[in-house]
């Protein structure tokens, strides 16, 4: 760590304070270039242990800025991060696949579908999260995000795997759309009282109380970009199969 007499842009000396960053230091501002910087800079060395800390934490209802102050980082370097880790996470979602077996096992496969609202940057740019899941193994077979249109409920149905496309049972609530998406051999429109929805529907709470972008009344809500709340959704949907797989015979 050495002390800075200059600024690091220009050279200047000629630079006032500018308030603190996020651990406390103070702040300053070269009044020449505009350039911020602090007097003694740290090149900290993030751990593996605080890395994996940071992954779980990805999957807690916790705010970005709240991981920065609970691990010890800057919100820059969480950013490219998590960037890398949304990358990470598989298209296929880590989804055990039932395979094809006999008739009498393929009558017995079955999947639930809902959506859920959510937004990104304001509450009118609403984003629809459409889940497929499977009734017996509690799997998230497929998800999408996008309008709540035919379009959006065709593209759930594109990212169901071919097995369950061909031979399972949908099971949804009473939304209309449903029915020009799924095959009608393949549909059955459930109500209320039939509550065949349950464990989609208590999949979409799972959803609000891990992740903080979809948390009601959040001020974590996802400010700007898709493609991190989607690759929220998907981080999670990865590790909540990949917990469900270690739960399954064979």
């Amino acid at each position: 760590m050495v002390p800075r007499e200059t600024c690091p842009q220009c050279g200047s000396r000629w630079y006032k304070r500018n308030g603190h960053i996020h651990t406390g230091k103070q702040n300053h501002r070269c009044k020449v270039w505009g350039r911020a910087f602090v007097l003694t800079p740290e090149n900290s060395v993030i751990t593996e242990e605080q890395r994996t800390l940071i992954e779980r934490l990805l999957l807690e209802s916790m705010s970005l800025r709240g991981i920065c102050r609970a691990v010890g980082v800057g919100l820059r370097w969480l950013l490219q991060f998590l960037g890398e880790q949304f990358r990470r996470a598989p298209d296929h979602l880590y989804v055990k696949s039932p395979g094809r077996t006999s008739a009498v096992i393929l009558q017995q496969l079955e999947a639930e579908l809902d959506e859920l609202w959510s937004f990104v940057g304001n509450k009118a740019n609403r984003q629809w999260v459409w889940i497929a899941m499977d009734a017996a193994t509690r799997q998230v077979i497929a998800f999408h995000v996008g309008d709540r249109s035919s379009q959006g409920g065709k593209a759930l149905w594109e990212q169901i795997p071919i097995v369950y496309q061909e031979q399972a049972t949908f099971y949804t609530d009473q939304y209309a759309l449903y029915t020009g998406v799924i095959p009608p051999a393949r549909h059955r429109a459930s109500t209320k009282l039939v509550r065949k929805t349950n464990y989609v529907e208590r999949f979409n709470c799972t959803l609000r109380q891990h992740i903080s972008r979809l948390v009601r009344a959040t001020m974590a809500f996802s400010k700007t970009h898709l493609a991190n709340h989607i690759g929220a959704i998907k981080y999670f949907i990865c590790d909540y199969n990949l917990a469900r797989s270690a739960a399954l015979p064979g």
